[in-house]
């Protein structure tokens, strides 16, 4: 039985697709084939998902990779790459008239015939089919069952994040309102959420919880993501380890310490100020675009005072971005010696670090992996941040 480390299911190609290839600053495009290089060759996973791949210029790279005998499709669902497996994913919007909000989903399948037959579906659901997270047009009910009859799997995406999430806008009290809650497969928390916070509240209970990060650039893959038991990385043994079957299961999940996330607390999105929840006029500048925070709307919807189920271990990590003064020259040296970005985060030595770069830097590296670094928590849209030490 092996350990897979499985992360982000949530990358996009681009906002606007092939259309306008989206640069990122620093780094190369991102396309399919450049996140698929950067998965296997720099950041030592094993699987990550793609949530674009409803998109015809996306299915159309892989099948020029499959057919340059680059990739291939396993029997088991996913596509092998070098030493990473591929899910094929779609992140749709939903706002149908028992929504309060729009709300983000993730749906993945297990081959490339599957999603082809997916986005043929959707472009009768859709205005452009091209575009990521574009808004679909039907009940989430029939959307969950267009993905059952396709063999697929089917996730509330980032569920606290204040916009797009389910609990965020799109219910009140209970994702009952919206879905149907035995056709979903499992729960992403978001950067802002943890294991513990989500488990306040007692639906939740019945779902296996993933920690993937919306992934917009090469350099934020692998910010969040879990360990899974299972015997090989494939669609099948996913599907099996969010259920449980076989004694397939996550073993761990790895995040960011949800104060780190963008909407963590409750903040003025003008001054930044943090402010009370539910608060309508910002008392220092008097702006009533006040953004909520995730702590506070789990506070609001707790009900749970004890877990009905046991839950693996959820390790806060920090990207090596993160870390103040740590540059992409001093990165890339990191990289040429651990030859992954897991590895400096969770294994390499401060010994062995201080061989590469300066002992402050060595240090606050080892701090992060211990948690011991002060955090600014982030809110109204401003990602938290490690205090500067002196």
């Amino acid at each position: 039985m092996l350990q897979t480390y499985f992360a982000d299911m949530h990358i996009h190609i681009g906002r606007d697709m092939y259309n306008k290839p989206v640069k990122i600053t620093g780094a190369k495009t991102l396309t399919l084939t450049n996140v698929l290089k950067e998965a296997s060759r720099n950041k030592g996973i094993q699987m990550v998902g793609v949530i674009d791949s409803h998109a015809p210029a996306v299915q159309q790279e892989l099948k020029q990779l499959i057919e340059q005998g680059a990739a291939y499709e396993l029997n088991d669902g996913g596509v092998q790459f070098e030493q990473v497996t591929l899910l094929l994913g779609s992140e749709i919007e939903i706002y149908d008239e028992n929504c309060k909000g729009p709300i983000h989903v993730l749906c993945f399948f297990p081959t490339l015939a599957k999603i082809e037959q997916f986005s043929e579906w959707l472009t009768t659901k859709m205005k452009n089919i091209t575009l990521s997270s574009q808004r679909y047009y039907g009940t989430a009910k029939e959307l969950q069952y267009k993905v059952k009859e396709l063999e697929g799997i089917f996730i509330p995406a980032h569920v606290f994040t204040p916009f797009k999430s389910t609990y965020g806008k799109g219910v009140h009290k209970s994702l009952k309102e919206v879905f149907d809650p035995d056709l979903i497969d499992g729960i992403e928390l978001g950067l802002s959420s943890d294991t513990d916070m989500a488990d306040q509240i007692s639906e939740l209970h019945d779902y296996t919880f993933v920690s993937n990060s919306d992934a917009h650039s090469l350099a934020k893959i692998a910010r969040e993501y879990q360990e899974i038991r299972m015997e090989e990385p494939s669609f099948k043994e996913f599907y099996w380890a969010l259920h449980e079957v076989n004694d397939r299961k996550i073993t761990k999940n790895f995040g960011m310490n949800p104060q780190l996330g963008k909407y963590h607390t409750t903040v003025c999105s003008k001054c930044l100020e943090q402010v009370p929840y539910n608060t309508k006029q910002c008392p220092s500048c008097g702006s009533k675009k006040i953004i909520n925070g995730v702590f506070d709307r789990i506070q609001e919807l707790t009900d749970a005072e004890t877990v009905t189920r046991e839950r693996p271990p959820y390790l806060y990590q920090v990207p090596l971005e993160y870390l103040p003064k740590l540059g992409p020259k001093t990165f890339q040296k990191l990289l040429d010696r651990f030859q992954t970005e897991m590895y400096v985060i969770h294994h390499a030595t401060l010994e062995e670090l201080q061989e590469i770069v300066p002992e402050k830097l060595a240090t606050a590296i080892i701090q992060m992996r211990e948690g011991n670094l002060m955090i600014n928590a982030g809110g109204g849209g401003r990602y938290g941040s490690i205090a500067q030490s002196e």
